[in-house]
């Protein structure tokens, strides 16, 4: 962890925002991660313990040339380790919450971002980066609002439905950094956009000079990687240089999901700098 601060730190030092003191379970501090400072030079993220704990997974991994061969050896290895391909076996709230696999929460974000499923994502971020939501069916403030209740109740509603989702979506950043690390060798950035109907309802850092402006994203925030398909998501597109350290999921990764297809990146929020593309 000193490392990782000690290479941030000699780009320009970081200003510690006044408020709460929140705690993460990753390698980078959450003044530090969220920061426009991180996105622009960016480090590995690494979750406390996963990788190390589950070794042998990833040791597999490395000997297997065939990415979607690696999204199934995947797959096989969470049905496994949380005993997902047990759940016809058991009766009533065992069985349904083996059913709610980690794809059940990727795919209800796929759906809608203020679901249930989005309140189990948004939180689990909030819980191992320390970035709290600032959006789930309305603002959240650091303020209690009306709104606060709604997202705390969905996170719980999401949680009583499945087994060890926090645990599984752990695996599955450690995974997505993987295959985005062997995928993508050497970079650190990739080019993503984002199509949004309400770019005034967002938390304006910086205002926008010359279409370029800086915004507090909800701390998850979905992208995608084709230019012409972020338009079918709003009449503003803005264009962002995202770190492969912060991206939690793409649907390409894994075979079968609700999101292969469609070019969908889950990034993990923050402040970000933003283009505003012409169409």
């Amino acid at each position: 962890m000193a490392d990782t601060l000690s290479k941030i730190s000699e780009v320009s030092p970081l200003p510690r925002k006044s408020g709460p003191i929140r705690v993460n379970h990753c390698n980078v501090p959450p003044w530090a991660l969220a920061s426009l400072n991180f996105n622009e030079h960016p480090v590995p993220v690494e979750l406390d313990g996963v990788r190390s704990s589950n070794r042998n997974l990833f040791t597999r991994l490395d000997t297997i040339d065939d990415p979607e061969e690696r999204g199934k050896v995947f797959h096989g290895y969470l049905s496994v380790k949380f005993r997902l391909h047990d759940w016809e076996q058991y009766e009533s709230n065992a069985r349904r919450s083996l059913r709610n696999s980690y794809l059940r929460f990727i795919r209800g974000w796929g759906v809608d971002s203020n679901s249930v499923e989005g309140a189990v994502l948004k939180g689990w971020v909030e819980s191992r980066f320390g970035i709290p939501p600032t959006y789930h069916r309305g603002r959240l403030t650091e303020e209690h609002t009306d709104d606060e209740p709604r997202y705390a109740i969905d996170r719980m509603k999401g949680h009583a439905r499945t087994n060890a989702i926090d645990s599984q979506l752990d695996l599955l950043f450690e995974f997505c950094q993987y295959e985005l690390t062997r995928r993508h060798l050497g970079e650190t950035h990739l080019t993503l956009y984002r199509g949004t109907c309400d770019p005034d309802e967002y938390n304006i850092i910086e205002p926008s000079r010359k279409r370029v402006l800086t915004a507090r994203l909800n701390n998850l925030s979905s992208f995608t990687s084709d230019r012409e398909r972020a338009w079918e998501f709003g009449s503003t597109v803005w264009e962002a240089q995202v770190p492969l350290s912060k991206i939690f999921f793409h649907g390409e990764i894994l075979s079968g999901s609700i999101l292969q297809g469609e070019s969908e990146f889950l990034v993990v929020g923050g402040d970000y700098r933003l283009r505003e593309l012409l169409y």
